[in-house]
């Protein structure tokens, strides 16, 4: 099994920055694709970022676009999220997830296509 361990939320001011951190273990063997997902109260889980296995392809949803940078470690089982010009509709509980695809799908609607899933970090922006 894969075990996904995010890091790195908490509060934050509008226009600051957060890096969040998504640790994977277990069947590290296998060439994930790895994406960040988020949810708000009362909303649904929206896709955020995804990156390839080699890291060479990303996605990016339109309202993050330009703020927020995904990057996954050398080792390959660190992934990174920079979040920049926060504001506070970028608030919500942030998931990790892993694609046992090794690049990322055309879409991933309400996160179906992610096999394995984090328990969430909270980044609240303050207005």
């Amino acid at each position: 099994q894969v075990q996904l361990v995010e890091s790195g939320g908490g509060l934050v001011q509008a226009g600051g920055s957060l890096r969040l951190s998504c640790a994977l273990s277990g069947r590290t063997f296998t060439p994930y694709t790895m994406g960040w997902f988020r949810q708000a109260p009362g909303k649904e889980r929206e896709f955020v970022a995804a990156i390839s296995w080699s890291g060479n392809t990303t996605r990016y949803a339109d309202p993050v676009k330009g703020r927020f940078t995904i990057s996954r470690a050398v080792a390959k089982t660190t992934v990174y999220l920079e979040m920049s010009g926060l504001t506070p509709e970028d608030s919500a509980v942030y998931y990790c997830a892993a694609d046992r695809l090794p690049a990322p799908r055309d879409s991933y609607p309400g996160g179906i296509g992610m096999d394995f899933w984090g328990k969430g970090t909270l980044v609240t922006v303050s207005s």
